[in-house]
């Protein structure tokens, strides 16, 4: 059965009220005269509608929006719906839905930062290439089972560089350890390597890597062999055969680096600390039941 002509020109006007109230603090310049003017509707009908109770659900429509705009500021617009909903159901002990906390975050002109595409690959030299052991298979049932690493270069103050290395777990996305230097050299990914093992005394993953020159590196090779890693690496040109560790990289240059200005080094370190701490203890992840890594890890001691 169809909606009667009439109450589907109801719901129109309720919008174009609502649409005005919402407007009125953004458009301050405007009289709420002008506003009716612009939606097409009277003044009068206006004032009515406005003076007009708002239901139980209404208002708390309302509170839930000043509590998830609370929360989107407080994490820097990282947190999408999704993100949202599993702080409000966890931290706010409310029993929301994703449906709903979408259409909120809509009126509201929420959204999440967009992860742009990473370009480009890594140069293959060197000759102490290993097979791709992982083989895109990026599932593992236990922690240091299988880890992935890469380097990414960032820039600070008047265009200086610096190198993130980092070592992720497959099995809860942890970030295992990491390491930044001013040089993109051996000694970053053999200290990055170093501090996993003290992380986690005892492991012996399988660790993937592209073909970049310190991975096929002879130092490399013994310091892996030594630990009783057994190493795998992308072939060439297939960024995708690493596709985790690309897809951190992306979270982490979208949610605390583009858009942000670091004048010097020590505040570039200071950044990744922080944010790092907030991917492995506070970014909750529907794959990993609404925990965070670190709390998915947890689970498994």
């Amino acid at each position: 059965m169809g909606c009667p002509e009439g109450a589907i020109e109801a719901i129109e006007y309720r919008l174009r009220y609502q649409a005005i109230k919402e407007a009125r603090p953004v458009f301050s310049g405007l009289t709420v005269a002008q506003l009716c003017a612009i939606a097409k509707v009277s003044l009068s009908g206006y004032y009515r509608w406005n003076k007009t109770p708002n239901t139980p659900k209404q208002q708390a429509d309302r509170e839930l929006q000043k509590l998830i705009k609370q929360i989107y500021d407080q994490h820097n617009g990282r947190y999408g719906y999704r993100r949202i909903t599993m702080e409000l159901n966890r931290n706010h002990h409310q029993k929301i839905g994703y449906k709903r906390v979408l259409r909120l975050m809509r009126k509201l002109s929420l959204q999440a930062i967009i992860r742009r595409p990473r370009q480009g690959c890594t140069i293959v030299r060197g000759t102490n290439f290993a097979p791709n052991r992982l083989d895109r298979n990026f599932t593992a049932e236990r922690p240091n089972e299988k880890w992935v690493t890469d380097v990414t270069y960032l820039t600070y103050g008047d265009s200086q560089k610096a190198y993130l290395s980092a070592i992720k777990d497959l099995y809860d996305g942890t970030i295992v350890a990491y390491e930044v230097s001013q040089r993109n050299d051996n000694s970053l990914v053999m200290k990055n390597l170093a501090q996993a093992l003290a992380q986690e005394p005892g492991a012996h993953p399988l660790l993937h890597s592209d073909r970049g020159t310190q991975y096929t590196s002879s130092q490399y090779l013994r310091q892996t062999t030594a630990a009783g890693i057994t190493i795998s690496m992308s072939r060439v040109g297939k960024c995708i055969d690493n596709a985790p560790m690309e897809s951190f990289w992306s979270h982490y240059k979208e949610e605390a680096y583009y858009d942000y200005k670091f004048e010097t080094y020590e505040e570039l370190v200071k950044s990744i600390k922080e944010y790092i701490d907030f991917y492995n203890h506070k970014r909750y992840q529907t794959k990993l039941g609404s925990l965070a890594p670190a709390e998915y890890r947890a689970l498994a001691a």
